[in-house]
């Protein structure tokens, strides 16, 4: 209880009186049929911006989709992404590790999914209330690494933000393709991204003249914001780096969707 309490004081100003709605969307890319889910509060009639949101590599499921509704708030339309195709939903990490690792591998594959779901949203989002003036993208862990790849390719959206993501790029972005602003939000003990790929990534982002920032967290080790991961040095979660990282987020999607 405390664990899921430390997650809901970190976005407080987020999920105020919020009302989330779930709704399922099957949408088809190249013959293949994936089902994301819109998440919004149905109570704001406002219009607001909308997040392409990517999961751990999990994918969609019940802890994600949790994660999504405390991040749109009463703020955001957020479309949990699926990565991996209707078809396809890991019940374990062997599994996880199987599918993404196909990702991984071909960025150009992670490029064209994490894309067609912005497109969804789009069209999604317009019933319920969605600026579409205003988009961006927030991934966690395999997330991370693809909303990364969503600005590498030169998609013009807002911002992104990457929890804990990979930073490797086997396709580097050339100078002046990324549009996006870039936060990435780091583990600074992270084993499963070292500092020479946070070198690298660093490098990438000025040779590509790029407006990003590296805000690396003393300490914290890979999925630190994911609740249920729990292997000490490795892989978990901490309450306190969890409510600095989503304020973080908060504080940098305020300033691109100020326009």
């Amino acid at each position: 209880m405390k664990r899921v309490l430390g997650v809901l004081a970190g976005l407080l100003a987020l999920t105020a009186a919020a009302r989330p709605v779930q709704k399922p969307v099957v949408y088809e890319l190249e013959g293949t049929k994936f089902e994301g889910v819109l998440v919004y509060d149905d109570s704001v009639k406002t219009p607001r911006p909308g997040l392409v949101l990517v999961p751990n590599w999990l994918g969609v499921n019940e802890p994600n989709l949790k994660q999504a509704a405390l991040v749109a708030g009463m703020q955001y339309i957020v479309f949990v992404t699926d990565l991996y195709g209707q078809a396809v939903r890991p019940k374990n990490p062997d599994e996880a590790g199987k599918v993404s690792g196909v990702l991984k591998r071909d960025r150009d594959l992670m490029r064209a999914r994490v894309n067609r779901a912005l497109d969804v949203l789009r069209a999604e989002g317009k019933a319920v209330g969605l600026d579409a003036k205003k988009l961006g993208a927030v991934g966690f862990c395999l997330g991370g690494t693809a909303v990364l790849e969503m600005a590498r390719s030169g998609v013009p959206v807002a911002g992104v933000v990457s929890f804990h993501g990979g930073l490797d790029a086997p396709l580097p972005a050339t100078e002046g393709a990324i549009t996006a602003k870039v936060l990435v939000l780091h583990g600074a003990e992270d084993p499963q991204v070292p500092p020479a790929e946070v070198k690298g990534f660093e490098e990438e982002m000025r040779k590509a003249k790029a407006d990003w920032e590296l805000v690396s967290y003393g300490g914290a080790v890979h999925s630190f914001t994911i609740v249920e991961a729990n292997t000490p040095g490795k892989v978990q979660y901490d309450a306190k780096v969890a409510r600095r990282a989503y304020l973080a987020m908060n504080d940098f999607l305020a300033e691109v969707f100020a326009k």
